[in-house]
């Protein structure tokens, strides 16, 4: 007889634990990736310095590799590393990744950005006609120094203006491109170029083995390093361009930025990994100014390390990273975050629903048991004055109440024993009516 009552009575429970649980699951899983974005982007963009550049070389490596992995890498040009820098901070831009040597930025004039650590050097080279020995030297001359927008401009403007040469007082600074620069300087059209990129770059290694042209040290270089902490110095050994010709003839002494890999604080985790296993597969093999293992570095000359580059420095890509190909770690590491409003709503509800389930059923019998306590209260003194009409008939109505009550059957000996004092109160009544003789309660 018991088990219809149990479930008519349990359904409406199970109806709203069911919706309960639901809504609280939907709702945590969507703040959980609108909040912190648990899928990463399929497409991303990254600002290149000037075709011709190693920068701009090593981003198409860097495209490829990541191709692999189905991520659309988009470059995006720019006359050099202010502009690229320009294009991050951009909230209009789409440009989230960009190569920015040292110098070029700080926190606080870049709060949006942070570091994947340093990747390789990029010298300052100074190539002229004749050989400049001292800043004396550049006098009178007529120098290209980059464009503007570019790296190397403003680096040699604030160099120059250390030494007081300075624009229109002391020599003409011009802003042409790396390949302008180095064809006007071959034509005799300029005195010298200021250029800042790799060894590696094609016009880099073209000017260092022209006949006619030289390259030359940085007087006062440990001055620079201490006065430009993200300054390295570094050396290129005699007869390293030409052995045969001894090109350069004595050991030149350079100073250098390193590039830094910068990205904004908001792309996704798993891309910055991505970022980074692509930066240790170009960059880590052994050059001219570094050592095996050298690049990329954990390095944060001008702005913050992202936590996931210092995580990535000391252990490696993540787990399923390195378990499992790219974008079924990213299925997994979803499914992952969707327990958690699983295990973080469920669980708590599952544990607390039989405890609510319980307080509601005897409730009802203890609504009914408040009912009859004031009634017996009422009796004591309202027999003596009244002849008790009102509270038989509100006992009665108790009764039937009781009797209508459905309840599961663990629930059921709360139910009788509800009914049983019904009756004491009943039989209470009906002998205190019969020593008052003022009432006669009905059997």
């Amino acid at each position: 007889m018991a088990t219809p009552a149990h479930r008519y009575t349990t359904r409406p429970y199970l109806v709203l634990a069911s919706i309960t649980l639901v809504t609280l699951t939907v709702g945590l899983t969507w703040l959980i990736f609108a909040r912190f974005s648990p899928t990463p982007p399929r497409s991303v963009t990254m600002a290149i310095d000037p075709e011709g550049s190693y920068s701009a070389a090593v981003a198409h490596h860097y495209r490829e590799l990541l191709a692999k992995d189905g991520i659309d890498l988009k470059l995006v040009p720019s006359s050099g590393a202010v502009q690229s820098l320009d294009l991050l901070q951009d909230p209009k831009s789409d440009v989230n990744v960009a190569i920015i040597p040292s110098g070029i930025t700080n926190e606080q004039k870049s709060p949006k950005l942070i570091s994947l650590g340093t990747l390789f050097y990029e010298p300052l080279w100074c190539f002229s006609r004749k050989v400049i020995g001292t800043y004396e030297d550049l006098a009178g001359l007529r120098i290209s120094i980059g464009p503007e927008g570019s790296g190397a401009h403003a680096l040699s403007e604030e160099f120059l203006a250390r030494v007081g040469v300075i624009e229109g007082k002391s020599a003409k600074l011009l802003s042409w491109t790396a390949e302008k620069s180095a064809a006007a300087l071959l034509n005799g059209e300029i005195d010298a170029a200021i250029l800042m990129d790799t060894s590696e770059a094609p016009v880099v290694h073209q000017l260092l083995t022209a006949k006619g042209v030289n390259v030359n040290g940085v007087s006062r270089a440990d001055a620079f390093v201490a006065l430009y902490p993200f300054l390295n110095k570094l050396m290129l050994p005699a007869g390293l361009a030409d052995m045969k010709d001894n090109r350069p003839p004595n050991d030149v002494i350079l100073i250098a930025t390193e590039a830094n890999l910068v990205v904004r604080s908001s792309l996704h985790p798993a891309i910055q990994y991505r970022l980074l296993e692509a930066a240790t597969h170009l960059h880590s093999r052994a050059n001219l100014f570094q050592m095996p293992g050298r690049f990329p570095a954990a390095e944060a000359n001008d702005l913050p390390l992202s936590v996931h580059a210092r995580q990535f420095y000391k252990t490696g890509p993540p787990f399923l990273q390195r378990h499992l190909p790219f974008w079924v770690a990213v299925l997994v590491q979803q499914l992952l975050v969707l327990l958690i409003p699983i295990v973080g709503v469920a669980y708590p509800v599952l544990q607390f629903s039989p405890r609510l389930y319980n307080w509601l059923q005897q409730r009802r019998i203890y609504l009914l048991y408040s009912e009859l306590t004031r009634i017996e209260g009422e009796m004591a003194s309202t027999l003596p004055q009244s002849d008790g009409k009102g509270l038989i008939e509100r006992l009665e109505r108790l009764e039937n109440r009781a009797n209508s009550l459905s309840l599961p059957q663990p629930y059921l000996p709360l139910l009788y024993a509800l009914k049983l004092h019904i009756n004491m109160v009943r039989q209470q009544m009906r002998e205190q009516s019969h020593s008052q003789g003022t009432v006669r309660v009905n059997d």
